[in-house]
């Protein structure tokens, strides 16, 4: 099995945990643990499992330089990605979340053009403004009679700001995992993050009742740090380490199909007319830019 499959392999298995996840994530907050000491939880675990990880491979000096550029690369894949996705996912619905989360590509895209001068045509700028519109679509009326929305405008919104900066991350890490151990470079990209997270999420954190804390709720924070966090950030890192950002992004439009059937089929959330539209929009958006990505791969 060439790399290049093991790869696409990776990054499919990371988008199956993300599908998963914004059911599993929306089970614990706010009633056990809010937003913000969630995520100090996430990545305090991460960090940890990293750090010990890295005993077992070779030591890996990282250039000066190269620290500032991975502490930029933890704003955006740790701190800002991840406080915005976890407070938008608490006021609004697995499925508009997920939805949202398919701009990623799109802001991949105009990030990519912005800072590596990865040209844009007319097909690309069109799917754009139309992802752009169901975005806008879902943020302003995707309401959703959902009891576990309570603020669903600005919940769609701060995952549109999680994508965006997921998006940037993807980006601006490209040149670092290829440079760098995968346990390496996510060590340092860790650490940096807890250092950024940790004065949103420790009022917080300190608030959580462990001893009322159901059995059921201990394994759905243990799946959000082994999984949804570990896994799959060495999955997607492999795979950026072998495939293109825009590449890697493109998955992420699978992930609302997973976490829909997902949400459905355990009750958390419910379709209603305003979201099948706008996903419509998002997806066409998304298929217009990438495959305008896939033509110039082959000329």
């Amino acid at each position: 099995m060439n790399k290049r499959v093991l790869a696409l392999i990776a990054v499919s298995i990371a988008t199956l945990i993300y599908g998963l996840n914004f059911t599993i994530a929306k089970e614990v907050m706010p009633t056990y643990v809010k937003p913000f000491g969630f995520i100090l939880i996430r990545v305090l675990g991460a960090t940890i499992i990293f750090w010990l990880t890295s005993l077992f491979i070779t030591s890996e000096k990282i250039e000066k330089d190269d620290y500032k550029k991975i502490f930029i690369a933890s704003i955006f894949g740790v701190a800002l990605n991840m406080l915005a996705f976890f407070k938008g996912l608490n006021l609004t619905t697995p499925i508009s979340a997920s939805v949202m989360m398919v701009m990623s590509p799109i802001m991949v895209l105009i990030f990519s053009s912005i800072l590596i001068k990865q040209a844009i045509g007319k097909q690309r700028i069109l799917g754009v403004f139309i992802g752009l519109a169901g975005t806008i679509l879902l943020i302003t009326y995707g309401s959703s009679s959902s009891s576990t929305a309570t603020n669903n405008n600005l919940g769609n919104f701060l995952v549109f700001v999680n994508a965006a900066s997921y998006g940037l991350y993807l980006v601006l890490a490209k040149d670092l995992v290829k440079k760098y151990h995968p346990i390496t470079f996510i060590k340092w990209f860790y650490l940096f993050g807890l250092i950024l997270v940790i004065p949103f999420g420790i009022h917080e954190f300190t608030e959580i009742s462990w001893q009322k804390m159901p059995t059921n709720i201990y394994w759905n924070i243990g799946f959000v740090v082994i999984f949804t966090t570990c896994i799959t950030y060495l999955f997607n890192l492999y795979g950026l380490s072998k495939l293109k950002p825009t590449t890697v992004s493109v998955f992420i439009y699978l992930q609302p199909v997973i976490a829909t059937i997902y949400a459905l089929i355990v009750g958390s959330d419910s379709l209603n007319i305003i979201k099948i539209i706008a996903t419509i929009f998002i997806f066409f958006g998304v298929y217009l830019v990438t495959k305008q990505v896939e033509k110039v791969k082959k000329s």
